[in-house]
């Protein structure tokens, strides 16, 4: 069959274009649908992407977390510096789940798998999502350094030539309280390379094409010139900004400058505090993910992510900050943080763009994991670990509302509570919307979320706390008041919970959490009074409530 990649015409790599966005979205769809745990099956923790045979990023499924997503673009050039591509053979899977090469901490497993056409590398495909448990200390902050967080697992051969590594899959399993899980997560993560590679081959067959030169040249090509477009729209400048975050052991100050020129936008995070002793810290990759994530929001959102548009966003930051975290400190927690940095550098494009940046919104998700008290293990009852999901309110936008209980920016959806009771010994009495947690203004913040949980079984469980803005509330812009701060207390408790730290439930116990509102935008007088009248009679506003919004009733 002929060749026709040369001579190309623009119409017709846009449409190869399109289809690549299609079967990396189909590569999501497999991992998700073929996933055991439920913050893969039901939340979406996930990327998926495909590469041309440099390593570079052509597509990524719109499906996933940018935490996933922006890391991935980065480790797959490490896998592909690390294995030479003539050594490759059709079947092969290279994995790692180096915070530090992957996507930010030890859960996280990523895949790389080479596609063949005629015998030789025409491209890659790649994926991550959430393993549940791997050991350690638990998916919790509490580890002193990486070690403690469970089996780290280097670049290596997952799978040879279609055989997975048995020995590899062994130690997988025996390091995990939760195997049967595991084992069926990286089974789903080698499906999702698999459908890839195939619909990949398949596409360029269609084609008529026998590499993805041409087509990759023209979308990286075109997105990067699309993006200095959008770039120049901008004006140039430093813009500075700080966040005050609740941290661990002490409170933590966040700095970020951004920088714009007609050639890119450049973030550096002098001035961030330094590392903390427990499980918090951000490696670089996974700051940086949140980072670009939050300014392409902005900044070309319409044009796809691959590495044209990424390239053009560059971020930096001290060795040994909190945002920059080294080997070995611990991690496991670095979204804890790392979901912060979008509203770290909107407040920064705030100052350029004051009307198309949105306040600051609950940010970090509410993720409890949760397994059971370690006597229950000895005793032989009932063993189970879960990740359940519940987020904040994001902040309003400069010309709409702020959206209630919504994943912005992880992209994670929220757990159900029927899966989180059907795999875990737990009851969740009450999940509804808190009124009054949205921020006031002239656009109202998203409302934060109130989670009322019992054990069910009359045994003790643990839960690992990581969670932000107890202390310091999201922040409103132009007038806007701030969104309520998060809570957690036991009802019969005297006084609130940390949101940091390992939290032991009793059998008798009642845990109630209160996610964190988005902040308000403009002057709440300003209100439609007709949007506050729904407001208060869809019960998101008390009549107290109201009284924030002044002339506006």
């Amino acid at each position: 069959m002929a060749d026709l990649s040369q001579g190309l015409s623009p119409a017709r790599l846009q449409v190869m274009w399109n289809r690549l966005l299609a079967v990396v979205e189909e590569q999501g769809q497999t991992l998700i649908r073929a996933a055991f745990s439920p913050i893969v099956r039901e939340c979406g923790d996930i990327s998926a992407g495909i590469f041309d045979v440099q390593g570079r990023m052509l597509a990524q499924a719109v499906t996933g977390t940018p935490g996933h997503i922006n890391t991935m673009a980065e480790a797959v050039l490490h896998l592909r510096e690390r294995f030479p591509v003539q050594n490759m053979k059709p079947g092969d899977i290279y994995m790692t789940n180096d915070p530090w090469l992957a996507s930010g901490h030890l859960n996280d497993f990523l895949l790389m798998m080479p596609a063949f056409k005629h015998g030789k590398v025409v491209g890659f495909t790649s994926c991550t999502s959430h393993l549940v448990d791997l050991g350690g200390l638990g998916m919790g902050p509490e580890g002193s350094d990486i070690y403690d967080e469970g089996l780290l697992i280097p670049p290596c051969k997952l799978v040879e030539e279609g055989e997975p590594n048995a020995l590899l899959m062994d130690i997988i399993r025996a390091n995990s309280r939760e195997p049967i899980a595991n084992e069926g997560d990286i089974y789903a993560l080698i499906a999702c390379c698999e459908a890839g590679v195939t619909r990949l081959v398949d596409m360029m067959e269609e084609f008529r094409i026998d590499d993805l030169d041409a087509l990759g040249s023209y979308i990286i090509d075109t997105s990067r010139r699309g993006t200095l477009e959008a770039i120049a729209e901008v004006p140039e400048g430093v813009y500075k900004n700080v966040l005050k975050m609740d941290g661990y052991e002490n409170e933590l100050e966040l700095h970020a400058t951004l920088t714009v020129t007609k050639d890119g936008m450049h973030v550096d995070f002098t001035g961030t505090s330094g590392c903390s002793s427990k499980g918090i810290n951000v490696p670089l990759n996974y700051a940086t993910a949140y980072t670009v994530f939050a300014l392409r929001c902005i900044v070309g959102p319409d044009i796809p992510n691959n590495a044209g548009s990424l390239e053009l966003f560059t971020v930096d930051g001290p060795k040994g900050c909190i945002l920059n975290a080294q080997r070995p400190v611990p991690v496991a927690m670095r979204h804890t943080l790392g979901q912060v940095t979008p509203d770290l550098v909107l407040g920064c494009l705030h100052q350029a763009l004051p009307d198309q940046v949105p306040a600051e919104g609950a940010s970090c998700m509410f993720d409890l994991p949760m397994r059971h008290a370690p006597e229950v293990a000895r005793d032989g009852g009932r063993e189970f670990a879960i990740e359940p999901v519940h987020n904040g309110g994001t902040g309003a936008r400069p010309h709409a509302d702020g959206l209630s209980a919504t994943a912005y920016p992880s992209g994670v959806y929220g757990s159900q509570v029927e899966i989180t009771e059907a795999v875990a010994p737990v009851v969740m009495w009450r999940r509804e919307l808190r009124p009054d947690s949205g921020g006031a203004g002239k656009y109202r913040g998203g409302l934060g979320q109130r989670i009322e949980i019992t054990a069910s079984n009359g045994a003790p469980f643990i839960v690992f706390l990581s969670v932000e803005r107890l202390k310091f509330p999201a922040l409103g812009r132009m007038g806007g008041q701030p969104g309520a701060p998060g809570r957690i207390r036991f009802r019969d408790g005297e006084q609130d919970i940390p949101g940091k730290g390992e939290l032991r439930v009793e059998a008798g116990d009642y845990l109630i959490f209160e996610t964190p509102g988005g902040g308000g935008f403009g002057d709440p007088s300003e209100r439609d009074p007709e949007a506050l009248v729904l407001d208060l009679k869809r019960g998101l506003v008390t009549e107290e409530g109201a009284s924030a919004y002044g002339g506006a009733k």
